[in-house]
C-alpha cells in the first residue's frame, strides 16, 4: 500500500515562491519585472527583523509556537542581520520582496522551523509594519535635521539682530528690517514644519502587526504586546484599514513638501543676495561652483539645487495620492508602489536640509550693502506717515496722502526722504516740525518697531531667547 504522505505538498525548494502551492508554472518574465520590488524595498529589513523578532517572541509567549522554534528563529534573524550589517545577505529577486528574502534565507539557517514565523501575519500587515516604521524613523530625522537648521539660523540671527536691511513685498523695497529677524522668519517656518512632522509621528503611532491578510487572525495572538516591543502607543482597532491605510506616509509626505517649499523659499533669496546687483551676503568655496568657460563665476549651485528638489517633494505626494486614490479596502498590489516615491522624497529632503544648514553656517552678510539698500525706495514713507499721526493726530488715511505727495516731491527733486528740505514738507502739511527727521533713517525706523514679533533689535533677540529655548 503507498503511503499517502508521499503525496503531500512540500515545503517551497530554493528559488521557488513562497506562495507557490497553487501554481504549476513559473511566472512569465515580464510578470517578474513588474512584480519584484526587492530592488528598493530592501532598505525595509532592518524594520522587517525588528517586526519579525517582536512576532516571534509574541508567538512563544500565546504557546503559538515551541520555545525550541522560538529560539531557532530568533538565531537565524540575528544571523541574518549581521549578514546584512556585513553587506553579505543575498538578496535575489526570485523571491520578490524583503519579506520573502527573509524568510527564505531563515530557512535555509535554520530549516523547517522558519515556517512558523509566518503563522498568524501575512504579508500585508507585515509590510504595513516595515514601512510604517520606516516612514516614523524618517520624521525622526528629518525633524532633527530641521532643529539643526534652525539652530544655524538662530546663530547667524543673533550675529545680526542689528543688521540693517531692506524689507520687501512683491520684491520691493517696503520697510527697513534686520538681518536677524529676517532669518527669524525662517524659524518660524521651519519650526511649524518640525511639529507637522512630530504631529505625523505621534498619529501613525499605532502597530499594523497582527491584522493579517485583513480580517485578524484565529489565533491567540497579543498584539498589544508586540506594538509596545516596537515602540508603538498601541495597536490599530480595525483589521480592514490597518492594512490599508498609507495615510502615514501621505502626511509625513505633505509635511515633507511644505518643509520643501521654505528651503525652495530660503534657496531663492540666497540665489538673488548673491548676485552683484544685490550683494547682499558672500559664500565661501565650500557651497559655490565656477563655470567651465567664465572664471569670474561664483556660482550659489548648492541653493539652486535645494531649489530644484522641491519638485521631488511635490511630486512624491502627488504620486502616491494617485496610487491610494481609487483602491477599494482592503490592500491591492498597487500599493507595493508607495515606497520609491517615499523614499526618495525623504532622501532628496534629508539632503537639501544638510546642504541648507552648511550654507546658513558659512554665509556671512555684506553689512554695509544691505544698510544702504535698507534705506532705498523711499523705505521710511511708512514711519513718516506713522508720525503725522501720533505728533500731529492726522487720521491713518490723510497722513497716507501726504506721505505720498512727500515721495512723489522728492522723486521730483531727486532726493530721498531725509533729503527732502523741511520747506517742501510744509508745504504739505503746514504743522510738520523738524522733529519728522528723527524718525526718516532706516535705523530710526527699525527701532521703533516695538511691538510683539517686531523687527526692533530687542524684540529679535528676545525671539531667538525663546527659540533657544524652545531647541534645547
Amino acid at each position: 500500500m503507498t503511503d499517502s504522505s508521499s503525496d503531500a505538498p512540500k515545503p517551497p525548494a530554493a528559488g521557488q515562491a513562497m506562495w507557490g502551492g497553487r501554481f504549476s508554472d513559473k511566472p512569465a518574465e515580464l510578470m517578474q519585472a513588474i512584480n519584484v520590488s526587492i530592488g528598493f524595498d530592501r532598505r525595509l529589513a532592518l524594520q522587517d527583523l525588528a517586526g519579525s523578532r517582536a512576532h516571534a517572541a509574541m508567538l512563544l509567549k500565546a504557546g503559538v509556537i515551541s520555545s525550541e522554534d522560538a529560539a531557532a528563529i530568533q538565531q537565524g534573524l540575528a544571523t541574518i542581520g549581521e549578514e546584512i550589517a556585513a553587506g553579505s545577505f543575498p538578496f535575489r529577486e526570485e523571491y520578490e520582496d524583503i519579506h520573502m528574502n527573509v524568510e527564505a534565507r531563515l530557512r535555509e539557517l535554520i530549516g523547517a522551523a522558519a515556517g512558523r514565523l509566518h503563522t498568524a501575519r501575512s504579508r500585508n500587515d507585515q509590510v504595513a509594519l516595515d514601512f510604517r516604521m520606516w516612514v516614523r524613523e524618517a520624521c525622526e530625522r528629518t525633524a532633527a535635521l530641521i532643529q539643526a537648521l534652525q539652530k544655524a539660523l538662530l546663530a547667524k540671527a543673533e550675529a545680526n539682530a542689528e543688521t540693517l536691511m531692506p524689507g520687501f513685498t512683491h520684491l520691493q523695497p517696503a520697510q527697513p528690517v534686520t538681518f536677524g529677524h529676517h532669518l527669524m522668519a525662517y524659524v518660524e517656518m521651519f519650526g511649524r514644519d518640525a511639529s507637522r512632522f512630530a504631529d505625523a509621528r505621534a498619529r501613525m503611532n499605532e502597530s499594523p502587526l497582527g491584522a493579517a491578510a485583513l480580517a485578524g487572525s484565529p489565533f491567540p495572538i497579543d498584539r498589544h504586546m508586540t506594538a509596545e516591543a516596537l515602540g508603538f502607543a498601541r495597536p490599530t482597532a480595525n483589521s480592514l484599514d490597518s492594512v490599508s491605510d498609507r495615510d502615514f506616509a501621505l502626511e509625513a509626505l505633505a509635511a515633507g513638501a511644505i518643509s520643501a517649499l521654505h528651503l525652495s523659499r530660503l534657496a531663492e533669496e540666497i540665489v538673488i543676495w548673491m548676485t552683484p546687483q544685490f550683494g547682499f551676503i558672500r559664500l565661501s568655496d565650500a557651497f559655490t561652483t565656477g563655470s567651465s568657460i567664465m572664471p569670474q563665476k561664483k556660482n550659489p549651485d548648492a541653493a539652486e539645487l535645494i531649489r530644484a528638489k522641491v519638485g521631488k517633494a511635490l511630486g512624491s505626494f502627488n504620486q502616491l495620492s494617485v496610487v491610494m486614490k481609487g483602491l477599494p479596502l482592503a490592500y491591492s498590489k498597487d500599493m507595493q508602489e508607495d515606497k520609491v516615491p517615499t523614499f526618495e522624497a525623504f532622501d532628496a529632503l534629508e539632503l537639501s536640509l544638510r546642504a541648507m544648514t552648511g550654507m546658513v553656517l558659512d554665509l556671512e552678510p555684506n553689512a554695509e550693502r544691505m544698510a544702504a539698500a535698507a534705506g532705498a525706495g523711499f523705505s521710511t514713507a511708512t514711519d513718516l506717515a506713522d508720525w503725522l499721526v501720533r505728533e500731529l493726530n492726522l487720521p491713518f488715511r490723510d497722513a497716507h496722502h501726504v506721505t505720498g505727495a512727500a515721495v512723489k516731491r522728492a522723486e521730483e527733486l531727486n532726493c530721498d526722504l531725509p533729503g527732502l528740505p523741511l520747506a517742501e514738507l510744509q508745504k504739505l502739511e503746514p504743522r510738520i516740525t523738524q522733529g519728522i527727521y528723527d524718525v526718516l533713517t532706516p535705523a530710526a525706523s527699525v527701532a521703533s518697531r516695538k511691538s510683539y514679533g517686531g523687527t526692533a533689535p530687542d524684540q529679535v533677540r528676545a525671539q531667538i531667547k525663546r527659540w533657544k529655548e524652545v531647541l534645547q
